[in-house]
């Protein structure tokens, strides 16, 4: 964390905005769990509070006011920010409550950095906490270089690996957008103010 800007430069980002591999992109509010969600491939757009989980959805054009469909689009809102996200900001989430971490050595990454690797298991927490994570932290730079993700904590092989590369300066913060073979978080804005009404209105 303190080589991605530090716990206070973290608490002190506004807002932050990418998007998710082409699929959606989001605006978060990280001081009123506020987020913005407009994906790109179906006419989907979500306004949700990730604390309350109250919002609105607007649908092919139609804003939705049947409880069991806004409940259902809400839910899909709050849970496309706990993938999307945790794809862009995971190191500064490895002290989040619930997240175990244990150490596992000295290994060398796929580009062949000397590493420190680290396993991420989840106590009750999030939408699947049965999930693990290990990732590769460079022993010179301090930066994650890799992630593998375990379905199940049990599982001996990853369902998939990918590089954490192009770190670049937001704000006060560093984020890398890389993930692999044309895999990119870009644009990505870290902003001090969004215009009035961005969480209210479509």
């Amino acid at each position: 964390m303190r080589a991605m800007g530090g716990q206070t430069a973290w608490d002190n980002a506004h807002y932050i905005s990418w998007n998710f591999f082409g699929n959606r992109t989001l605006l978060w509010d990280k001081w009123s769990g506020n987020v913005r969600i407009e994906w790109q491939k179906k006419p989907l757009q979500v306004l949700v509070n990730l604390n309350s989980g109250k919002g609105k959805v607007l649908l092919n054009g139609v804003e939705q006011t049947q409880p069991d469909t806004l409940a259902k689009y809400l839910k899909m809102g709050k849970e496309a920010w706990i993938n999307d996200s945790y794809w862009l900001v995971m190191p500064f989430k490895l002290r989040d409550p619930g997240v175990t971490l244990k150490y596992m050595g000295e290994k060398t990454d796929d580009e062949g950095h000397a590493t420190d690797m680290v396993q991420l298991t989840f106590e009750k927490v999030g939408i699947t906490p049965d999930n693990k994570y290990h990732v590769w932290v460079d022993k010179k730079t301090h930066l994650v270089t890799q992630w593998a993700y375990f379905e199940k904590f049990t599982d001996e092989k990853p369902r998939f690996q990918r590089p954490w590369t192009d770190y670049e300066s937001y704000g006060k913060i560093l984020l890398s957008t890389g993930r692999g073979k044309d895999s990119s978080l870009k644009p990505v804005q870290v902003l001090d103010s969004v215009p009035a009404g961005t969480f209210e209105k479509f």
